[in-house]
C-alpha cells in the first residue's frame, strides 16, 4: 500500500457518507477557500455536474467542492446537500444577491451491486460534508467506493470489489500533489510496476484471473460485459495553476488510470478526473501533471487493496 493522502494538500478536506446495507455512498472533497479547477472526461459513459463551467473560456475559476457519488445519474442529487452545507457557511461565488457554492461532481454506476432503489441524496451529501476533515481519509469500501466493483467483462458474478483510495507525492520546495480515486472499472486493476493483476475478472470455474485485456485482444466478445462502470477522482496540489493548467493536469492525471487499470476509458466506462489548485507555490505544470498521474495510479492500487 502506498503512503500519503489528498488531504496532505493544505486547504483540502475529505468526507465520506454511505449506506452499507444498500452498498452505495458518496465522497466529498472540499476547498473552503476555493481552488482553481479543471476537469478531463475520457470515458464514454459519464455522469457529471458543472464540467462545462470548469472549461478555460468560462467565467467562474474557483471550485468549492467536488462530490463523487454512487447511484449513477441519480446520485448527482447529493451535490444539493453539499451546496446547502457550503451556503450555510457563507461559502460560494459572490453573485451579488447570494453566494453560490460551485460544486462539481461525477458518478459511478453501482446499481447492480447493492439495492438499486437506494441512491445518494441531498441528506447523504450533507452528511459527507459534516464528516469532512483534513486528517485521516478512510479507504476501501466506504463513501463513493462502497458499491464499487472491478473486472466486469464476464458480468457481476465474476467481478471483485473496488473502492476508494488516496495517495500523495511530495515534491521539492514544499509542493504536494494528492489524489483520491473511486475505482469501479470494467477492466482489471494491476500493479503499475509489475503488471500483476491485483483485482479483476475471475474465471467462473477456476477462480483464476482471466486477464481482461488479453481476453478482449484475443477476440472474445464483450456481450456479457456489465455497462455499469466508471472510475472517477480528484487530484489536488498546492502549486499555483491557471485554469488552463488545471485542465491540463486533469488530462495528464488520466495517465495514472492507464498505468493501473487495463483496459480503461472504454465505451462502457465514464472515467472523469478533476484537478484542484490551492495556489501557493510556483512550479512547472509538466511536473505537476506527471506527479498527478503517479498519485492517481497509487490511489487506484490503494482502493482495491483496502476494499
Amino acid at each position: 500500500m502506498y503512503d500519503g493522502k489528498i488531504t496532505d494538500v493544505p486547504g483540502i478536506e475529505v468526507g465520506h457518507a454511505q449506506d452499507f446495507d444498500a452498498k452505495t455512498g458518496c465522497t466529498v472533497v472540499i476547498s473552503r477557500e476555493g481552488a482553481i479547477g479543471g476537469v478531463d472526461v475520457r470515458g464514454s459513459a459519464p455522469g457529471t455536474r458543472e464540467t462545462d463551467l470548469m472549461r478555460p473560456m468560462n467565467l467562474v475559476e474557483k471550485v468549492h467542492a467536488v462530490v463523487l457519488c454512487g447511484g449513477s445519474a441519480f446520485g448527482l442529487a447529493a451535490a444539493s446537500g453539499v451546496m446547502r452545507y457550503l451556503e450555510e457557511r457563507g461559502i460560494g461565488f459572490d453573485a451579488g444577491v447570494a453566494k453560490v457554492p460551485i460544486v462539481a461532481g461525477a458518478v459511478i454506476f453501482d446499481l447492480g451491486y447493492g439495492d438499486w432503489r437506494v441512491r445518494p441524496d441531498e441528506n447523504m451529501g450533507y452528511q459527507a460534508c459534516l464528516n469532512a476533515s483534513a486528517s485521516d481519509v478512510p479507504q476501501g469500501s466506504v463513501g463513493a467506493g462502497t458499491g464499487a466493483t472491478v473486472g466486469k467483462i464476464l458480468g457481476m458474478e465474476c467481478c471483485m470489489k473496488g473502492g476508494v483510495g488516496t495517495s500523495s507525492i511530495r515534491l521539492p520546495g514544499g509542493i504536494v500533489v494528492g489524489a483520491i480515486v473511486v475505482v469501479n472499472a470494467l477492466g482489471d486493476v494491476v500493479d503499475p510496476k509489475t503488471g500483476r493483476i491485483l483485482a479483476g475478472a475471475r474465471h467462473p470455474k477456476t477462480g483464476a484471473f482471466i486477464d481482461t485485456w488479453k481476453f478482449i485482444i484475443e477476440g472474445n466478445a464483450l456481450k456479457n460485459a456489465v455497462s455499469g462502470n466508471t472510475t472517477i477522482g480528484v487530484v489536488a496540489t498546492n502549486a499555483r495553476l491557471t485554469k488552463e493548467q488545471a485542465n491540463k493536469v486533469a488530462a495528464m492525471a488520466h495517465d495514472g488510470l492507464a498505468l493501473a487499470i487495463r483496459p480503461v476509458h472504454t465505451m462502457l466506462d465514464g472515467d472523469t478526473l478533476f484537478a484542484l489548485s490551492t495556489g501557493k507555490f510556483e512550479c512547472d505544470v509538466n511536473v505537476i501533471g506527471i506527479a498527478a498521474a503517479e498519485a492517481v495510479a497509487r490511489a487506484v492500487v490503494n482502493a482495491v487493496e483496502n476494499a
